[in-house]
């Protein structure tokens, strides 16, 4: 009976393996074009905020205080892992075809005030 009470935490973890989850970070450096304001910036931000929500994404902008490039932001989108990203984007990117979508709306929207510097993306451990 004794070997049995030993043995069974190590059955358990065993035939129930934990789960492995991490944030996903989608990481993107971006520059104002001349003309939109960070204070424009932000509202575009807040109302993608509302729509990516359907789909478990939000964003948030850094601003540089030490940056070898103090010209650029930087924008964190997050979801719960990779797989949450992959479905919000195919929907993001899918929706983009049709400029009358909110989602192809914001997409305009961002073109018209920001330029693209780079984009990565990473998990959190």
């Amino acid at each position: 009976m004794k070997k049995i009470f030993k043995v069974a935490p190590l059955l358990t973890m065993l035939a129930f393996p934990m789960i492995a989850s991490a944030d996903y970070m989608d990481v993107i450096e971006f520059k104002l074009k001349d003309g939109c304001s960070m204070a424009k910036y932000m509202e575009i931000v807040k109302d993608f905020n509302v729509v990516a929500a359907e789909n478990g994404y939000k964003a948030e902008i850094l601003s540089p205080l030490q940056h070898n490039n103090l010209e650029s932001r930087v924008w964190v989108g997050r979801t719960k892992n990779a797989e949450s990203f992959g479905k919000a984007w195919d929907v993001y990117r899918s929706a983009l075809a049709d400029p009358n979508s909110s989602r192809g709306k914001l997409g305009a929207r961002f073109a018209a005030c920001s330029t693209l510097v780079a984009r990565r993306s990473y998990e959190t451990n």
